[in-house]
């Protein structure tokens, strides 16, 4: 059977063909994720949801022509945030992303909106339940500030951009799977969490169907062909599945952001954000860890001048990896927690000196940096029995010396996932959903 997967990400939204029998991924097809709207306030991030729908229209188009004898339609997406749809799965409001930190606008002198209901929901007792989950992008967040601005339409019910798009390739609202609703469940009872709601002024507030089940929502027909949709899930999770992760190993996702995670069977509430996964199980997840997005900051500086210059340096990337395995040791400390993380928010280079102010040192120790973090979180996460940790993301592939230094703190075997770790997640999501 041949089935169609498509991943609605923030920067560009993906799909391919999925070959079920022979479990395998066909080439993907692409297209750019739509810009943020323009003339808003500073920090707020919005998009316009119609134009999510025609990006998804676009690719699933190129998919159907492709594979036209596809029978099925899967769909991952980027948790948090929110639409805000009516009855009949209309948008009621732009999709406000999970990159929006309205809520970090200073409140009351010294603390954030965000601030005020975190504290709220500690005082209460209730954070830990929500799996720790809430920052500045977080639905919960988004929604106590809309009720709190007087901006939350009477009987809105919030959803996720991924399950708008497929309510609305369908005709109706569909369930929120449960990896979708982050920072909304109570975890220990894998429900709504209505105490949290209610603590923050938001006890009436209607929500979505709560699907704990990867199940068929509706049909569509495309080009004369008709397609079963499945719900939506998180990426995350997708990503992982299609990982293969196990329960006794440990995830560490390198790309531009960066995670450690470790699939578990029972929640409880520790120094990491819990997310409901699939099988009934539970994902303890440190998230925003620095990697290539802070690499970047380093090569942007670095090149700078030349770029004033009118200069493309050809593959600074290429001499970087080269310099940087050249050098056998360094005192130069980097520190790259140059965006707010849970590592902190300003980085720092320190204890140079004329001899090892260079490329080769500033990269050889920025990649150490990294497998130090790694394996300081890992440790957040609980006793350091995992048989295997899984890489994925790409950057330990394309960085030779960050994978040394990780076989080197991790004595256990390293294993890379085979890449588009999400369509792979749906790929196995296809396989066990077909009769």
């Amino acid at each position: 059977m041949k089935c169609l997967a498509i991943d609605i990400g923030s920067t560009s939204v993906k799909g391919a063909a999925l070959d079920v029998q022979r479990g395998c991924v066909n080439e993907p097809v692409t297209t750019a994720f739509p810009a943020p709207l323009s003339g808003l306030p500073a920090g707020w991030v919005e998009v316009d949801p119609q134009a999510v729908c025609d990006a998804v229209a676009k690719v699933l188009a190129k998919l159907v022509e492709a594979a036209p004898e596809a029978e099925r339609l899967y769909c991952a997406g980027q948790m948090a945030g929110l639409v805000l749809i009516d009855d009949a799965g209309r948008p009621l409001s732009n999709y406000i992303s999970w990159r929006d930190q309205r809520t970090l606008a200073e409140a009351t002198p010294g603390h954030s909106f965000l601030d005020s209901i975190r504290s709220r929901l500690e005082v209460a007792g209730l954070f830990g339940g929500l799996g720790g989950e809430l920052h500045s992008g977080s639905t919960t967040a988004l929604l106590a500030w809309l009720r709190e601005h007087d901006r939350l339409p009477l009987g809105a019910i919030p959803t996720n951009i991924a399950d708008f798009v497929v309510g609305r390739l369908i005709g109706k609202p569909i369930p929120m799977h449960v990896t979708q609703a982050v920072g909304m469940l109570d975890l220990a009872n894998s429900r709504w969490h209505r105490d949290a709601f209610a603590t923050l002024g938001l006890g009436n507030q209607r929500l979505p169907l709560l699907s704990h089940t990867e199940e068929a929502v509706g049909t569509i027909a495309l080009a004369g062909h008709s397609l079963q949709v499945f719900g939506s899930y998180g990426d995350q999770q997708c990503a992982l599945r299609g990982a293969g992760l196990q329960p006794d190993e440990l995830s560490l996702n390198v790309s531009t952001g960066s995670q450690v995670s470790r699939r578990v069977t029972a929640f409880r509430p520790g120094r990491f954000l819990t997310r409901k996964y699939f099988f009934s199980d539970y994902l303890n997840t440190v998230t925003h860890l620095p990697a290539g997005r802070s690499l970047n900051v380093l090569v942007d500086l670095l090149t700078e001048l030349a770029r004033h210059e009118g200069i493309a340096l050809r593959d600074p990337w290429k001499v970087i990896h080269e310099q940087a395995q050249a050098i056998e040791a360094t005192d130069l400390d980097v520190d790259l927690a140059f965006f707010r993380g849970p590592l902190g928010s300003r980085g720092q280079i320190a204890d140079i000196t004329t001899e090892n102010l260079t490329v080769g040192h500033l990269f050889h120790a920025s990649f150490r940096a990294m497998a130090d973090n790694y394996q300081q979180v890992a440790g957040w996460l609980g006793p350091a029995d995992w048989t295997a940790v899984v890489l994925s993301g790409g950057l330990t592939q394309s960085a030779p010396l960050l994978r040394r230094f990780l076989e080197q703190r991790f004595a256990v075997p390293l294993r890379e996932s085979a890449g588009e770790e999400t369509l792979l997640g749906l790929l196995d999501i296809a396989r066990t959903t077909v009769p």
